[in-house]
């Protein structure tokens, strides 16, 4: 399923259930990386909330995420990583990135045309958590407020390639195409450098 300097992020609407829809699919695929019997592998958590396999999955790297009508996993041999999908709802996009994200993110968030903005909330929020969950931390300790690559005055776009952080730690990011529907993923690798995404959309 995956290799050296690659992740695999498989994502897909679910009716209900999202939760478990997402620890299912993590060890589903864990199997089938590992080739070992999935009734062999075992899924803990650690103190900071990040997913851990156990028996022969336990080198991987992982990530789970769920939203209503919506679960995503990552793996990877390579490195750590993060996996963030949401639901677009309308929201006051503008006032949240004022209050919660950095400047710069509401700044970029204003210039665009006010039906992009709920969407480019999304793609901002989507990310940062991608990328607090590869370090252990979640949205705390500056997550908020990690700087992405943002594309100048464009709305953004989903990108199936990770793009450096510009906090120049290594860290790489993207936003994943996952079709005209009304959610927003997003995958972040601790050492993205040349490291290619695998998506997957299952059932």
């Amino acid at each position: 399923m995956t290799g050296p300097g690659a992740v695999t992020v498989l994502w897909g609407p679910v009716p209900s259930g999202e939760r478990r829809a997402a620890h299912v699919t993590l060890l589903r695929a864990a199997a089938e990386l590992t080739g070992a019997p999935r009734h062999r592998i075992g899924l803990t958590y650690e103190a900071g909330g990040r997913p851990r396999l156990t028996g022969p999955a336990a080198g991987l790297h992982v990530s789970v995420s769920h939203s209503p009508g919506a679960r995503a996993v990552a793996l990877s041999t390579h490195a750590p990583v993060g996996v963030d999908v949401e639901t677009v709802r309308p929201l006051p996009a503008l006032r949240m990135a004022r209050r919660w994200l950095s400047p710069a993110d509401a700044d970029w968030l204003g210039r665009l045309p006010r039906p992009d903005r709920d969407r480019a909330f999304y793609w901002l929020w989507t990310q940062k958590e991608a990328v607090g969950k590869a370090r252990g931390h979640g949205l705390a300790a500056g997550g908020l407020t990690q700087p992405l690559p943002v594309p100048g005055h464009r709305s953004p776009h989903p990108r199936p390639a990770l793009v450096p952080l510009p906090d120049g730690t290594g860290a790489a990011c993207a936003v994943l195409p996952t079709g005209p529907g009304a959610h927003v993923l997003a995958v972040a690798c601790l050492d993205g450098a040349g490291v290619r995404v695998d998506l997957r959309r299952t059932s």
